[in-house]
């Protein structure tokens, strides 16, 4: 099944992809159908349907109560970055005010904050129910499905102390969608093609077969740390070919349009415009 979240006169609903249309759902989000029903529940459900081509998609989990994002989880990344293999997932966060719809505009921040803004498209795990001291058996069952997702990195603040967080989490900068798919249709998440191009040009392509940690570890390893709830995001990492590692370095600028593909789970497409105009 296919769940997504859709703008309507000020608030959103959730929906239920069916072919080119999308069932509204009696929810607000894709994280209420989590918390009130289940993915199951949304299954059986009708109600009236909108165009999906027409429709206006928020982030597929607008309200997550945790956003929890792996670093360097791909042997290539983590080769082109210069860094050494991890033995532990590499945590960090994002807040909710990051994230935006499959088809919003990116906010590139004003050019006297950054002109380093990078790509990175990353497969992201969203939770269907709580789970704490999960075995690998728990974790999978834990897992609702999976959404594309572009971790739009703002580098020079990335680096500018030990901590990636404030490069992470500008406002309006990190796509997710286009819809959750769940994990009765795509499994683990292993074995998935994902890219990413800039104005048509590939800039990364790779599989989620190379990922140092997978989604079932993660989610296992996370849950020793802290409750996943319904609706919690989980970027699992990039694979290699962002643009900070290219000579010369490449970033993205005012009016490029970034798409970010997963097999099996749709594009994100987002055009990147300078904050208010700038």
């Amino acid at each position: 099944m296919q769940l997504v979240t859709v703008r309507q006169e000020g608030s959103t609903r959730a929906g239920k992809v069916e072919g080119d249309e999308v069932v509204l759902l009696d929810a607000s989000s894709v994280k209420a159908v989590l918390v009130e029903s289940g993915s199951a529940g949304a299954a059986a459900a009708r109600g009236p349907t909108v165009s999906l081509e027409d429709a206006d998609l928020a982030p597929v989990v607008p309200d997550p109560d945790k956003i929890i994002c792996v670093g360097i989880n791909y042997g290539d990344h983590i080769a082109e970055m210069g860094r050494t293999p991890p033995d532990h997932p590499t945590y960090f966060a994002k807040y909710r005010r990051a994230l935006i719809g499959p088809r919003d505009d990116i906010v590139l921040p004003r050019a006297d904050t950054s002109t380093s803004v990078d790509w990175e498209c990353e497969l992201a795990v969203v939770i269907g129910r709580p789970i704490r001291h999960a075995s690998p058996a728990e974790a999978m069952d834990a897992i609702a499905g999976f959404c594309a997702f572009n971790d739009v990195s703002v580098r020079d603040w990335q680096t500018r102390t030990s901590q990636f967080l404030a490069g992470k989490t500008f406002e309006a900068t990190t796509p997710v969608g286009p819809m959750l798919v769940t994990a009765d249709e795509i499994g683990d998440g292993r074995g998935l093609a994902l890219s990413t191009t800039v104005n048509g040009e590939i800039k990364q392509q790779s599989n989620t077969d190379h990922l140092v940690f997978g989604p079932v570890d993660i989610v296992a390893d996370l849950s020793r740390i802290m409750t996943l709830d319904p609706g919690d995001i989980i970027a699992t990492g990039t694979p290699g070919g962002v643009g900070v590692a290219r000579t010369p370095p490449q970033f993205l600028t005012d009016g490029d349009e970034v798409v970010v593909e997963i097999e099996g789970i749709g594009r994100l497409v987002n055009r990147c415009r300078l904050e208010n105009g700038a």
